[in-house]
């Protein structure tokens, strides 16, 4: 026994050493992170980028419109975003290149595919987010038609399926056809789990779901609703735990180890295997954390 704890806290202790040596000023950045903020706490939102060590905070949009959903390719600094009541769009990290790819003014959540060369996202077709993919430069957008009502899209590392939660469950579809390949069985609330991500490998997914409330009997009733963000496997057995409260939906490191979520206001870093957290500050401007951060490969 005293040699398994022993073990256990060699292991919490090196995994420690290694995020602060990550995390610390002066050390080389993993990447840029970025996500949504409502510039000086105010106005709509726009994309910033922040070093995972908390430097280098730089606004990368601007306009009237609000700028969310980022995600990177999985090489070099190009991101794709949305920009809400015009479209879907891809900039340099640096704000430079802007591109419009799309003129739907709902269009949401896209992502790219692993080689790059594709960008699956969500466009509401009636009443129901549908799926579409088109290419990275904006062709061929197409829906992908036999796929289930969606959130989230997270491609496969392969590229050859996508994993969204649909229906109150994860589910893996075919990346060209839709068809359904696997129900996980995983309970995602199906309205406020829509921004559930899956790790690079896609053996863990991070989700916002219901927890038990304890807030204040103000909501018609019953106690206000709450919520806890939420770490499970994909595949069984997935035991999901809460691991943080009242926080918004995450984005996972490149190598699968971090998330990158938004908890009041705060950009908040945390190593999946110990739960060390580190708060890194936006300044002035309030980050949003209704879409998950985008971490950039290095």
């Amino acid at each position: 026994m005293a040699s398994r704890r022993w073990s256990i806290l060699v292991a919490t202790t090196v995994a420690l050493a290694l995020t602060l040596a990550v995390l610390a000023p002066g050390a080389a950045s993993p990447g840029w992170i970025v996500f949504s903020a409502h510039p000086d706490g105010a106005g709509p939102q726009q994309l910033y980028r922040v070093g995972a060590d908390g430097e280098g905070l730089q606004q990368i949009t601007t306009g009237t419109l609000p700028a969310v959903s980022p995600a990177f390719a999985r090489v070099g600094a190009r991101l794709v975003f949305s920009r809400l009541g015009s479209g879907i769009f891809t900039v340099n990290v640096d704000g430079t290149a802007l591109r419009r790819l799309t003129s739907n003014p709902r269009d949401s959540y896209p992502v790219f595919s692993p080689d790059g060369q594709r960008i699956a996202f969500l466009r509401l077709v009636g009443k129901q987010w549908r799926v579409f993919t088109m290419s990275a430069s904006g062709q061929a957008q197409l829906r992908v038609p036999q796929a289930p009502p969606a959130g989230r899209p997270s491609w496969k590392p392969d590229g050859k399926a996508i994993i969204i939660p649909s229906g109150g469950d994860l589910v893996k579809i075919d990346s060209r056809t839709g068809r359904v390949l696997k129900y996980f069985g995983l309970a995602i609330d199906p309205q406020i789990g829509q921004t559930a991500t899956v790790s690079p490998d896609a053996r863990s997914v991070a989700y916002v779901n219901p927890r038990r409330s304890t807030g204040p009997p103000d909501c018609g009733e019953g106690r206000c609703p709450q919520f806890g963000l939420y770490l499970a496997s994909v595949p069984a057995p997935h035991r999901p735990r809460r691991i943080v409260d009242d926080t918004g939906a995450a984005g996972w490191s490149p190598d699968g180890k971090m998330l990158a979520f938004i908890s009041k206001g705060t950009l908040t870093l945390r190593v999946v295997a110990t739960g060390v957290q580190t708060s890194i500050s936006t300044g002035s401007h309030v980050a949003d954390g209704d879409a998950p951060p985008a971490w950039q490969n290095r």
